[in-house]
């Protein structure tokens, strides 16, 4: 009897570039942590009333135009302007803004006060937490919400990050694990409470390891 082994050759990308490249099959790869985390976040802000919404890792803008329409206007931020130029081909509703820009760089693109701000799947690629969550905090309005949706700690600690396959072999995308406890004690040290958390499962057997964390925060008053 003979076995064959099929190997996936792997290789890492830093994740500007991993986006990049990514841009042109985002939407149309099977990807169950994109496609949860829109329903996560969908969830978890269905009943928050907001006018001015930063969308941080706004990608090819999966979440974009669900947040516009409950908007006044919206800014979407990515650091892939290739991720940009797809969200740009698919949205064209008069208060959306796309920038391109990385947010651990002086976040000069947020020229407002913002009633939400939202991260999705974008802290994974992030190394340092604390300054993020302050210059959120610093153009979140008194009052306003902070929202994540991240792949669950608990698929980083069984080695799962973000990859998508080519031609060439599956792609890894540089991230870094964060523990629940990074993420509450980076918002807390901002002026952020939680109000709301939620965790999200490939089925329904809540038995099996959460594929999203889903938290949102609120800035006093």
């Amino acid at each position: 009897m003979y076995i064959c082994k099929v190997i996936l050759k792997l290789s890492t990308m830093d994740a500007k570039q991993a986006y990049d490249f990514w841009a042109s099959l985002y939407d149309s790869n099977k990807n169950n942590t994109r496609d949860l985390e829109a329903i996560s976040l969908r969830d978890m802000l269905g009943n928050i009333k907001f006018e001015y919404c930063l969308e941080v890792g706004c990608g090819t803008g999966k979440n974009t135009q669900w947040l516009a329409d409950k908007s006044t206007q919206l800014t979407g931020v990515d650091f892939s302007n290739e991720m940009l130029a797809k969200a740009r081909e698919k949205i064209s509703s008069s208060n959306v803004t796309f920038i391109s820009a990385d947010i651990t760089k002086d976040w000069t693109f947020a020229s407002t006060q913002f009633d939400l701000i939202c991260f999705s799947l974008v802290l994974e690629h992030i190394e340092f937490l604390d300054p993020v969550f302050l210059k959120a905090s610093k153009v979140l309005k008194p009052g306003g919400y902070l929202y994540i949706g991240e792949l669950h700690p608990f698929k980083q600690y069984t080695g799962t990050k973000a990859r998508f396959d080519t031609e060439g072999g599956r792609q890894l995308v540089d991230c870094f694990n964060h523990h629940i406890t990074d993420l509450t004690r980076a918002a807390d040290k901002a002026g952020l409470k939680i109000i709301d958390m939620n965790e999200y499962f490939d089925t329904s057997d809540r038995t099996e390891i959460p594929r999203i964390l889903a938290i949102v925060f609120q800035k006093a008053a």
